[in-house]
């Protein structure tokens, strides 16, 4: 087997689960208590609603890891090369969604929920546990705030926690995935179908 078909059949089969757990993190953090009234009413964390485990680390990787599975199966040198940069391009794009992800990822895992808490004149909605300059990093190295906080929804800081941790972890991977793969393509591009098959000299008698 060649390896850039290999490679690129490896990388598109691994996209696939990390690319279905960023889909439903992404849906869970719609939905905190799994109900869509919170949805409905504006009030989920910012980061969740702009949906990048969906369309970026999701759907997109997903069509990309289609595209490396079938085009790893591509026969003949002219066709070999013209799939490859094609490769190169899907990969480039899947990196762009990957990478997006995983940094709005972060962001909202620094930054914290979207929740209704006490203030000096009532409970309000906000982002209460964001990192504040002079005052403290914020609520990741403070577990005791987790569950003093937020009044509704009940147990989102945990909430999110896991699942943006998920959508990072998984992004981040993928990044790094594609990442390899835009090499491996270009590789492709550039040498042809066969610079790796191993050729073995036959043995006189």
């Amino acid at each position: 087997m060649m390896c850039v078909s290999m490679c690129l059949r490896c990388v598109g089969v691994s996209l696939v689960p990390m690319a279905i757990i960023c889909i439903l993190s992404n849906i869970l953090l719609l939905l905190p208590e799994l109900r869509i009234q919170f949805l409905v009413e504006g009030h989920v964390t910012r980061e969740a609603t702009w949906a990048t485990g969906l369309w970026g680390s999701g759907f997109l990787v997903l069509l990309g890891a289609r595209a490396f599975v079938q085009s790893s199966r591509t026969k003949g040198c002219c066709a070999f090369r013209s799939q490859m940069l094609c490769q190169a391009l899907y990969s480039c794009v899947c990196l762009l969604a990957a990478g997006s992800c995983c940094l709005v990822s972060a962001t909202g895992l620094s930054q914290g929920p979207l929740c209704l808490y006490n203030t000096s004149s009532g409970a309000t909605w906000g982002v209460p546990l964001q990192p504040v300059p002079d005052r403290h990093t914020g609520y990741l190295y403070n577990s005791s705030l987790w569950s003093s906080v937020c009044l509704e929804p009940r147990s989102v800081v945990q909430w999110n926690v896991v699942l943006f941790s998920l959508m990072a972890g998984s992004s981040g991977l993928q990044t790094v995935l594609c990442g390899i793969n835009v090499l491996n393509s270009l590789l492709g591009l550039i040498l042809g179908q066969g610079f790796c098959h191993s050729k073995v000299s036959p043995v006189s008698a």
